[in-house]
């Protein structure tokens, strides 16, 4: 699996200069980047896309402030949307741990991580806009 380093504070300031993305949500609200790029742009219901890291259940890293979608990944690639939340402790491994918990109970096996919310409240709307676009399982 391959993955890109990004600059978070890079990828706030060039977002605090550009208007909000909006795009009209896709089949299954998703949009995958060219290539098998580790990044998923999921749809919420204002049209806003967020950017998601995708990981394995078991490459997930450590999360601190962040949303995550968990996903059930077919043999066939097809995504199903299993639940979506917020990491809400400042350990990351708690966070982490909480998660997989989840994703086991549930049978998940991907985990996609938004970590560009500034604040809480970001975190909060942005789970909201999740859930009222996303068809869950």
């Amino acid at each position: 699996m391959s993955a890109e380093i990004i600059d978070l504070a890079q990828a706030r300031a060039k977002r605090a200069i550009s208007a909000p993305t909006k795009a009209p949500a896709p089949v299954g609200g998703v949009v995958q980047t060219a290539g098998k790029a580790p990044f998923l742009f999921w749809t919420g219901v204002s049209g806003t896309s967020y950017v998601h890291s995708v990981y394995n259940l078991f490459e997930c890293p450590p999360v601190e402030a962040a949303n995550y979608i968990l996903v059930k990944r077919h043999i066939d690639g097809q995504r199903t949307v299993i639940s979506i939340g917020r990491a809400i402790h400042a350990i990351g491994t708690l966070n982490l741990a909480e998660i997989r918990l989840r994703s086991a109970q549930l049978g998940a096996n991907e985990v996609h991580v938004h970590l560009l919310a500034d604040d809480t409240t970001q975190s909060q709307q942005i789970e909201a806009d999740l859930r009222g676009s996303l068809v869950m399982a």
